[in-house]
């Protein structure tokens, strides 16, 4: 497993919570595939809301606000100590390929991926590349009307992979996300805020973990107003 920083696997960029409606389903479904999503909220999560309680079951669904910290180094302890797992920090810009064809015509259907090069240039093999870029290919990020470069805060933008795999053929579509700003809690008047407590009985994400036994934190509501637009 090659990573841009060993110290941010799994952290939360945008907003730090997982499941939802329909989201829920998905984590589930990870979970049931043998996935460790379910089991780290479960374990770092400050609140557990179900959602739509008031309709029927088809439509309610799961959500839990995680504690951001907790959540990445939970993540990176698993991946540390999963066996088999080599795990490296680097930046990958190029794919390596070879021709499987005798075809004096190279196409991108005639070649077979063997490995990744790194931006120092060192060599990565293997019989196949699993490419998880979330948004760190060419990656930029918008304050107000100041962008530059970045594949989230304070971390790098993965060009060159992006351009690489844009000369091998491959089409790069633009995802955009919308990040809450990260407030000061020493700064905000909470007693002018609406208190929103977690559920007395929450529902764990995974089918493995028998109960929840850290305590909920409670969340604060807030409204956008004409100000806030200026």
């Amino acid at each position: 497993l090659l990573t841009m920083n060993l110290d941010t696997i799994g952290l939360m960029s945008c907003n730090p919570a997982i499941g939802g409606l329909g989201k829920g389903q998905l984590v589930k479904e990870v979970d049931a595939l043998g996935g460790e999503m379910a089991k780290a909220i479960d374990k770092t999560a400050i609140q557990f809301r179900r959602l739509n309680t008031k309709k029927g079951p088809a439509v309610q669904s799961s959500r839990a606000q995680a504690d951001r910290e907790s959540y990445r180094l939970y993540m990176k302890y698993v991946l540390e100590n999963q066996s088999g797992l080599d795990i490296k920090q680097a930046l990958v810009n190029n794919l390596l390929l070879k021709d499987i064809s005798s075809s004096s015509e190279s196409n991108l259907a005639q070649r077979r991926v063997w490995g990744v090069e790194t931006s120092i240039g060192e060599r990565f093999l293997g019989e196949c590349v699993i490419i998880t870029p979330g948004t760190f290919l060419e990656g930029i990020i918008h304050i107000g009307l100041k962008h530059f470069s970045g594949g989230r805060m304070g971390g790098f933008s993965s060009i060159q992979l992006a351009h690489n795999l844009r000369d091998l053929g491959f089409r790069l579509d633009r995802f955009k996300t919308g990040t809450c700003p990260r407030l000061d809690g020493k700064s905000i008047n909470f007693s002018s805020l609406t208190s929103q407590k977690g559920d007395s009985h929450p529902i764990p994400f995974s089918f493995s973990t028998e109960g929840i036994e850290q305590s909920s934190v409670p969340c604060y509501i807030t409204y956008t107003n004409v100000i806030t637009h200026q």
